[in-house]
């Protein structure tokens, strides 16, 4: 189908010729990229002169609270999220950049619609974020071996779903794990991957919510297993990436829309079956283990 970046040969008079319009498409993306950027930015801004007129009664409709998305609300959910504010504010534990509805909800839903349990796990995402100074971090942190890294450890978002979630991709299979610790630390790894998070929520979310016109705060991850060695994965790959899920899990939870590993193999097949019996089954679900990247039929 037309403008998909694809390569098409046409028969005439029975020589191939090629048509290529990869160039044309990425020149098309970069400008879109541009432009969505500068539109999240100028949302940023009225969103922070928003915040300071906020009702001291209400949760904010959503983070893009300047943005005209469609916001679709659960009346439960509304409820159980007035109620977590409420006692946020009660226990002085609710900074204004964190004052959204949207926000509130994806830490109740990690934590089942327990309040409690919701409140222990916000407070201790507020610690985290004060002891590893995750507020400024977009600013003060300048990931220098980036470029080395990306030749190690390919990964990064490329383009969206047909919802209109950011799609991030990981090639694993060709991680180099000795090679990657050779041009990098895990604590400064780390650093660079909690960057990300922030400037997705500050860059990439508002963008795509503008795109779609309704809220985005979750992404579509494809693993793409092809050529992965468990023996030359090791160690140190292993427990980064525990890290990293647990980064994830405790202080940006709910941001998983699915995710795809596709290209696994039987033996990833067969790890697989054994590990999600240890994943609570919300987790798993979000999971699809698929033999080639054939399948992927959103994107």
């Amino acid at each position: 189908m037309p403008g998909d970046g694809t390569v098409r040969y046409y028969q005439e008079n029975g020589k191939a010729k090629a048509l290529d319009l990869e160039t044309s498409e990425d020149e098309k993306r970069r400008t879109r990229g541009r432009s969505l950027r500068k539109k999240a930015m100028t949302a940023s801004t009225k969103l922070t002169h928003s915040l300071k007129r906020r009702s001291s009664r209400r949760v904010a409709d959503c983070r893009y609270a300047a943005i005209s998305v469609n916001d679709v609300r659960d009346a439960k959910e509304e409820a159980a999220v007035n109620a977590f504010r409420q006692a946020l504010v009660t226990k002085d534990l609710l900074p204004p950049r964190h004052d959204d509805y949207h926000t509130l909800l994806r830490f109740l839903k990690a934590r089942k619609f327990d309040l409690h349990k919701t409140i222990l796990m916000w407070s201790e995402m507020l610690y985290w974020r004060k002891e590893n100074g995750v507020d400024s971090i977009s600013q003060d942190f300048v990931y220098e071996e980036f470029e080395e890294v990306q030749r190690h450890y390919p990964h990064g978002y490329h383009g969206v779903d047909k919802g209109g979630r950011p799609v991030y991709i990981e090639r694993i299979g060709k991680i180099e794990p000795h090679k990657l610790m050779s041009v990098t630390t895990v604590d400064r790894f780390l650093k660079y991957h909690v960057q990300g998070f922030e400037k997705a929520f500050s860059e990439k979310f508002p963008a795509c919510s503008i795109a779609a016109k309704r809220h985005i705060d979750s992404t579509i991850t494809i693993l793409d297993a092809h050529g992965l060695n468990w023996m030359s994965f090791g160690k140190v790959a292993h427990d980064l990436v525990m890290r990293m899920q647990k980064i994830d899990g405790d202080n940006y939870p709910e941001t998983l829309h699915q995710m795809y590993i596709v290209n696994a193999g039987s033996g990833f097949k067969l790890l697989w079956n054994t590990a999600k019996t240890f994943l609570d089954p919300r987790t798993t679900a979000k999971i699809n283990v698929c033999a080639s990247s054939s399948v992927l039929s959103f994107y």
